[in-house]
């Protein structure tokens, strides 16, 4: 499968580096607003073409599907155009900034029977997959906490009073939309939409949402959610039922996942070359060479629950994207 890259940034080369692991794609193409931008990250991977023109890029026959790492407030046009343009889609988290974009996106794939699928990278994870094939062990959940708190090094700079992308509210970006989404979106993906959602949150003199707790309202238990991109924290998903708990560490590609039931304990590990990154890009290879729709349709399904979940906490705190 030949791949068309959209935007240069860090996850751009980890995702060169994933196609590469995993032998499923080739990183052919890659599209840049800047020739010079192009032409340096064309040469730093040995990709083929480069591309200033979207639409050109679109319209380049050879090329099989695309991955969309613009900023979040890009995703909706560049993966809109690519749907029309019958090119499979890959697009980074999230997805969309709100529920009424990924509605249109939605409806564009299912009239066009395209194949859009979110670079959620948990949904590929072994470690995740265990934890959802072991938590029946656990009975009657009754409580569960999803955390990631990351400290940016961007945030130093927004404190010599540098406003970058990633803290700059007017590119349709917060805490949550950014690291928060991981958390949600695997506490979702576990126990299904919640009947409710309450949140809190704290936010920079520039109305950036830098950290927050959303509690998701379950019968008969309740999950948090915590985020956080101004404080570090050890990242520690912790689920507890009846008969025990599973501590899962870092949600976004976990390291391990602890499985305690009374005096019982098993540890299961992330493989020293295990990468949920390169499990992620063999998936969608694989949907888009068998036309998958099924898959990929559970996928977005899973994807357009994290949104709407996420575009009430983000309009309870007074954010419209």
């Amino acid at each position: 499968m030949k791949l068309g890259i959209v935007g240069t940034n860090f996850i751009s080369d980890d995702l060169v580096a994933a196609c590469k692991k995993s032998g499923a794609a080739e990183p052919y193409a890659i599209y840049s607003r800047a020739r010079e931008t192009a032409d340096t990250f064309a040469k730093k991977h040995g990709i083929e073409r480069t591309y200033t023109d979207y639409s050109l890029m679109l319209s380049d026959k050879d090329i099989d599907a695309v991955y969309i790492a613009s900023p979040n407030m890009c995703h909706f046009e560049h993966a809109r155009a690519a749907v029309i343009a019958k090119k499979a889609v890959l697009c980074e988290k999230m997805i969309t900034v709100c529920q009424s974009e990924f509605s249109e996106l939605k409806d564009l794939v299912l009239a066009h029977g395209g194949i859009l699928i979110e670079a959620m990278r948990p949904d590929f994870d072994r470690l995740i997959a265990t934890v959802k094939s072991e938590i029946g062990r656990l009975g009657k959940i009754k409580s569960a906490c999803f955390e990631f708190r990351q400290y940016s090094r961007r945030y130093d700079k927004f404190k010599e009073g540098v406003i970058m992308n990633a803290f700059d509210p007017t590119m349709k970006n917060s805490a949550l939309a950014d690291i928060g989404i991981y958390p949600l979106h695997v506490c979702i993906s576990l126990f299904g939409e919640p009947r409710g959602i309450t949140a809190d949150g704290s936010f920079l003199h520039n109305g950036f949402l830098a950290e927050g707790r959303a509690v998701l309202h379950y019968d008969g238990f309740d999950a948090d959610v915590v985020f956080s991109k101004i404080t570090e924290g050890n990242n520690r998903s912790v689920i507890v039922g009846e008969r025990g708990e599973m501590i899962l560490n870092k949600i976004s590609e976990p390291a391990s996942l602890e499985i305690s039931l009374g005096d019982r304990s098993e540890l299961f590990k992330r493989g020293e070359h295990e990468s949920n990154m390169a499990n992620e890009v063999a998936e969608f290879a694989r949907i888009v060479r068998e036309n998958d729709t099924v898959r990929a349709m559970e996928l977005l399904s899973l994807s357009e629950k994290t949104v709407r979940a996420a575009d009430m906490i983000h309009r309870s705190l007074g954010i419209e994207f």
